[in-house]
């Protein structure tokens, strides 16, 4: 084995994992400080839910572009554009007056530039980690976790500040993601698209998105397994953006100490989901090639009950206890998220593959903070985060039927 290689391999993973750090951090300063932002704004529940909605279309829209783009053009710049205009996004939100201006930056300049990681970051980290994709993709899968945990924990806390904290925590973390893109384009290396798995380039690798699209949608396991993750995201969006806020008026907490409890006990418990459910799946899949998919389906359909819940705890304690459990299930389905999509089309495929998934998943889940937002309004938040449930079991659903009536049909790439 080349150790240089192999030594490059995880260092790249490294970089890989603070830009995710960050991307998905700087997604959760919005929700920590939601009603820090609702009440400098004055607007109601439903109209900052809007904000996250169109962020989330805005990303879901962009990314099956970016996917192909990741195909066709170089990842490392892929990347490196993404975290900075992301970041730029952020930083901008830190200064908005109104909704209109913060739908923009937050919204659209924000959902626009986090298109540009996923598929390109997964995609880089696939070929490089060929015999550990799945821990290494589980491992990228954390930062996801740690920058929702410290992100949130620091934007509750700045918001308690002054009326202006929750613009201090964009500004922070805007800023601090504007440098990290400058450190990624001096230290990450071009890795260039495989071609019928080796590591030489080849024009006969660079799919059109009309190609890619054309051998996603007559997969359908494929198809199958977008739409359990436009479930699992639908929920995944409506509990990070409203479940500090829950937290606040259920039980008096301050915006510090709800906006880290809120993500604290399920991503501990996402963190062990993870890991378990990586080594698993990687251990197995040569024997089971359907493994990676029923470990989807066990995280999906077991988190169920845990999430009704939370929604309806009686006290702090329940509650917490009830998202840890639900984050340990909601991290065996992470775990092998993208690893499922992979194990199924060819590798020149696995960006603009990717990027297609994502754009499904996110388009449908971005309806999410708006349509708990008005059950918020009309209802309560706990009846709001309950219907989170129905969307993970059939989520399992459709996933369950992937493996069981179309996946022996395919052959494993």
């Amino acid at each position: 084995m080349d150790t240089k290689k192999s030594n490059y391999k995880w260092l790249a993973l490294a970089l890989l994992w603070v830009a995710f750090f960050l991307q998905q951090g700087t997604r959760q300063v919005f929700s920590a400080t939601l009603s820090s932002i609702q009440g400098s704004l004055d607007v109601t529940s439903a109209q900052i839910g809007l904000v996250a909605t169109i962020f989330t279309f805005a990303y879901g829209l962009s990314v099956p572009f970016a996917g192909v783009a990741a195909d066709l053009l170089n990842r490392k710049w892929m990347v490196v554009s993404g975290v900075f205009v992301f970041c730029l996004g952020i930083f901008a939100s830190g200064f908005v007056a109104a909704l209109g201006l913060l739908i923009v930056t937050y919204g659209l300049l924000n959902g626009f530039g986090q298109s540009f990681y996923y598929p390109s970051a997964t995609s880089i980290i696939s070929q490089l980690h060929k015999e550990t994709r799945a821990t290494a993709l589980s491992i990228l899968q954390m930062g996801l976790y740690t920058g929702i945990i410290g992100c949130s924990a620091a934007a509750g806390f700045l918001a308690e500040s002054g009326a202006d904290g929750w613009r201090t925590a964009f500004r922070i973390f805007g800023g601090i993601g504007i440098l990290w893109a400058v450190a990624l384009a001096f230290l990450l290396k071009d890795t260039k698209p495989s071609a019928n798995g080796q590591d030489a380039p080849s024009p006969s690798a660079k799919p059109s998105l009309k190609e890619a699209f054309g051998v996603f949608i007559t997969n359908p396991t494929a198809v199958l397994l977008a739409v359990g993750l436009g479930m699992m995201i639908y929920v995944d969006v409506g509990f990070k953006t409203w479940m500090p806020n829950h937290l606040e008026k259920m039980f008096g907490m301050a915006k510090g100490s709800a906006a880290l409890n809120a993500v604290l006990w399920h991503y501990l418990g996402a963190f062990v989901g993870v890991t378990l459910g990586g080594r698993f799946s990687d251990r197995l899949v040569a024997k089971r090639p359907s493994v990676r998919m029923e470990t989807n389906i066990l995280g999906l359909a077991c988190a169920v009950p845990f999430i009704v819940w939370m929604a309806y705890a009686p006290s702090l304690t329940i509650c917490c206890v009830a998202m840890a459990l639900f984050g340990v299930f909601r991290g065996v389905y992470d775990s092998n998220l993208m690893a499922s999509l992979f194990d199924i089309i060819p590798s020149r495929y696995h960006a603009s593959g990717a990027g297609i998934m994502l754009c499904f998943g996110f388009v449908f889940g971005s309806t999410s903070p708006t349509v708990l937002g008005i059950l918020k309004e009309r209802f309560s938040s706990s009846t709001g985060l309950a219907t989170l449930a129905a969307f993970y079991l059939m989520g399992a659903a459709v996933i369950f039927l992937a493996r069981f009536i179309f996946f022996r049909r395919k052959t494993v790439a």
